[in-house]
């Protein structure tokens, strides 16, 4: 009897030995900080938290395969939740690019209020990512229409997983400069139309 328990501990701790360590991925940029448009004053937003889509609200990544199939990486993880590393990730860009300031840390009364919707957050391992979302930025709360607007994304993404997180930053990039760009013409009076 103690021979046989010895030996269901001896797999049970084996089997857990040979689990590899998650990796950990995040959307925030890396490397070198974009250019900022030039002289311009801090522009207080509001930036709501971010919407996702239920399939790909979890750490483990979904992603999907050639053949068309989707499968969970239980071992690629994001650092923090999806809807957490895609608000960190869009304010980080806007304070770098635009001179975004949060207005929870700096009150403000002319905060663009900006809101993103994510409708899809695709991950095509081997070949490319797609960053799909609804946003609105409204300038003058309850004084005038917000602007809303549809952005489409896509980035190429050949080669491992890793490659397909770079592909996911760069999207996500791309997504902010679309919206800074507005948040700026909404900020200066000027009329801000949703990019084509």
């Amino acid at each position: 009897m103690k021979t046989l328990l010895s030996l269901v501990a001896l797999v049970v701790l084996s089997g857990c030995a040979s689990t590899p360590a998650p990796r950990y991925h995040s959307l925030l940029a890396t490397g070198t900080t974009p250019a900022r448009e030039t002289g311009l004053p801090p522009l207080p937003i509001d930036l709501a938290p971010v919407g996702v889509p239920a399939a790909v609200d979890q750490p483990q990544w979904v992603v999907r395969l050639p053949d068309d199939t989707l499968r969970i990486l239980e071992q690629e993880q994001w650092v923090s939740p999806l809807r957490s590393e895609l608000r960190a990730a869009l304010f980080e860009r806007l304070a770098q690019r635009f001179a975004a300031v949060d207005v929870r840390t700096a009150p403000s009364a002319q905060a663009v209020r900006v809101k993103v919707d994510v409708q899809r957050f695709e991950s095509i391992a081997g070949r490319e990512v797609w960053l799909d979302s609804v946003w609105s930025a409204q300038a003058d709360v309850g004084k005038a229409q917000p602007l809303v607007c549809h952005s489409s994304v896509h980035e190429s993404a050949p080669g491992d997983l890793t490659a397909l997180a770079a592909a996911h930053r760069r999207a996500v990039a791309r997504l902010a400069d679309q919206i800074g760009t507005q948040l700026l013409a909404l900020a200066n009076g000027a009329g801000a139309r949703c990019p084509s």
